[in-house]
């Protein structure tokens, strides 16, 4: 299924219990679509969200609310069933808000284009953490739930690791000659890995984050800009040339391409919620939604072939298949305004 944004997009993400998903367009408006197989999908909201591009988008709140990040340096939760603005922090940043993620069922994480990383609470109604953790701006987080370790990738080519029960930054590796654009948690934990502007996957051993313990470069010269972890042994990468790769982490090999979006960039990945489908992004315009079923038909038997190990020895699939392309089909509040981040989802 393909719907046609009619502007370049910037972030989606799905509904956690339904088939809905909503993406976030340069104009700085949020589109919320409703989804099935075999069907068109249908537009329920178009909200102008921002004064300038909707950069980052979450769904909060089991899903009741969608929370938005732009370089106007605000942050917007929109009801989703009547598209009014619940509640807007206007300075909620210092600089431009890049990206959003969810932690848990009450708090989400925003990085900057300054390297600041915030944390949200979204019952206590506050802000309860700040990293001033990079140099340039946050391309993309991970957390990590067990530690409650939260993991930034930034354009100043480092990786951090922010505690939040310290309130601290841990650590954060040496300098990449690369921008770091993407990152996972892989290996039951083990292992982390970030895509770089070269199109090289670092992997990281957790613990030891100074330096990387081996290099993927099968996927260059294509940045890779987006990656979403299938399972603890494979990754599906999104790149500069719009393929879309399902990867094979230790041994690493491209298992095999998967899709191919557009000629240009994928700039997100996500899965609906009951991982049925998979969402794309790019510059064409589009926001596309693959059916998880066809698209891993040909991997199975090229993954069981290779045992799971923690060599660095690299590989690459002789027997790569050509990657399949999308068939077409097609998906304004006003409210009040806080300088404090106090009261920042006071209305949730």
């Amino acid at each position: 299924m393909e719907i046609d944004l009619g502007k370049l997009p910037f972030d989606l993400d799905f509904h956690p219990s339904n088939n809905l998903v909503a993406a976030g367009l340069i104009t700085g408006q949020l589109m919320l679509y409703r989804f099935a197989a075999e069907s068109q999908p249908q537009r329920l909201l178009e909200v102008s969200a921002h004064t300038e591009s909707c950069r980052a988008l979450r769904f909060i709140s089991e899903g009741r609310a969608i929370v938005t990040g732009s370089p106007d340096c605000s942050i917007l939760a929109t009801d989703i069933e009547t598209g009014s603005e619940i509640v807007r922090l206007e300075n909620s940043h210092g600089a431009a808000v890049n990206r959003i993620i969810n932690l848990t069922e009450s708090t989400i994480a925003s990085g900057d284009d300054n390297g600041c990383i915030k944390v949200w609470d979204t019952r206590q109604r506050s802000c309860c953490n700040t990293f001033n953790a990079h140099e340039e701006y946050i391309s993309d987080m991970t957390f990590a739930s067990d530690s409650m370790k939260l993991l930034g990738t930034s354009g100043d080519g480092t990786l951090s690791v922010c505690n939040l029960r310290s309130n601290k930054v841990q650590t954060r590796s040496e300098f990449s000659e690369d921008e770091l654009l993407s990152v996972v948690i892989m290996k039951n934990g083990r292992k982390v890995i970030c895509g770089t502007q070269t199109g090289t996957l670092l992997l990281y051993s957790w613990g030891f984050f100074k330096d990387c313990s081996d290099r993927f470069v099968d996927l260059s010269p294509n940045s890779v800009d987006a990656l979403l972890k299938l399972d603890e042994d494979r990754v599906i990468a999104g790149s500069e040339n719009g393929i879309i790769s399902l990867i094979g982490i230790l041994p690493n090999r491209i298992i095999q391409p998967i899709a191919e979006h557009s000629e240009y960039p994928v700039e997100r990945l996500a899965f609906s919620h009951d991982r049925k489908f998979l969402g794309s992004i790019s510059h064409d315009q589009t926001l596309k939604l693959w059916d998880m079923e066809d698209l891993l038909q040909g991997s199975v038997q090229n993954n069981s072939a290779v045992a799971d190990s923690d060599s660095d020895e690299m590989e690459v699939d002789d027997g790569m298949q050509k990657p399949s392309k999308g068939t077409k089909t097609k998906m304004a509040s006003k409210g009040q305004n806080f300088s404090n981040s106090e009261n920042f989802f006071a209305d949730l």
